[in-house]
């Protein structure tokens, strides 16, 4: 027993272990969640190449590090500066969105919102559910193409203002005619808020993601193109197939049938939808 004392006493009484305040805790947390959201970011996007190429160089820098290789870490120590610029242009669309994501978290929200009227509150009514449901399929049934953007949190008046200015109520008849070959309001998409159409034929970004498949058309790139800019919910009509499909996040669902499309629109009657749980929406979805 006394060797052991000694023992205790002659090491581990020597190790001395860094104090830890409540700062710190707060930090690892911050880093840790900023470190996370990198990582994930990243991994959505073209970055993801860009990272696993800097990894690559970074072997290459290290090995020329051990072996002493002069004139490699010579050019490698001048160009980093201007390679550092070079990645935030190339790459500057990507930081864009990752910004604005950030922006849309909405982090204080819950801290300052008033939970009473934020349930009460309903986005729009059962009946405008029931007319876009309505109205997607019976298009769906005649192979009429349609691209309905449901606005939620982030206000879209950047498109809106690329088409047509209405202020007329959700209806299904007045969506069907929207959208009926050789009227002037078929082309491009039509923007609701609220239970209010507010403006039609209006411009949509494409998205250039390589996950999407090619045999999507310009409409589904176009609403899977605004779902990665903004937090609005797109619904979408092919022409070709009539099929109807869901975008949102960046993400599509292909193939929903009414009763998928009247629960989700019933779900962000009340609150913004989650992202995160929106993907988990596509292993349900009908393929």
């Amino acid at each position: 027993m006394e060797r052991i004392n000694s023992f205790i006493k002659k090491y581990i009484t020597v190790v001395s272990f860094p104090q830890i305040t409540p700062v710190d805790i707060i930090e690892i947390i911050i880093l840790t969640f900023l470190i996370y959201q990198i990582m994930r970011w990243i991994k959505n996007t073209r970055a993801w190449m860009l990272l696993k190429g800097i990894l690559v160089v970074a072997a290459f820098y290290i090995i020329a590090a051990v072996f002493r290789m002069n004139t490699i870490l010579f050019i490698a120590n001048k160009t980093i500066n201007v390679g550092i610029i070079a990645v935030i242009i190339v790459f500057q669309p990507e930081f864009r969105t990752a910004l604005e994501q950030l922006g849309r978290k909405n982090i204080f929200a819950s801290f300052f919102s008033n939970p009473v009227s934020k349930n009460q509150e309903l986005r729009f009514s059962d009946y405008t559910v029931n007319e876009i449901v309505r109205a997607s399929f019976e298009m769906g049934k005649v192979k009429t193409g349609a691209l309905i953007v449901i606005e939620q949190d982030v206000v879209l008046g950047e498109y809106e203002r690329t088409g047509i200015k209405l202020d007329a109520l959700v209806s299904g008849q007045l969506l069907i005619n929207i959208f009926e070959h050789n009227t002037p309001l078929h082309d491009g998409a039509i923007i609701i808020r609220g239970d209010r159409i507010v403006s039609a034929t209006c411009y949509l970004p494409l998205s250039d993601s390589m996950r999407l498949s090619k045999a999507l058309g310009t409409r589904h790139r176009a609403g899977v193109g605004l779902s990665e800019v903004a937090d609005s919910l797109v619904i979408i009509v092919s022409e070709e197939t009539g099929a109807v499909s869901l975008a949102i996040g960046g993400e599509l669902i292909r193939n929903i049938d009414a009763d998928y499309l009247k629960s989700k629109l019933t779900y962000i009657q009340k609150k913004s939808i989650d992202v995160k749980r929106f993907r988990l929406w596509k292993g349900r979805a009908r393929s």
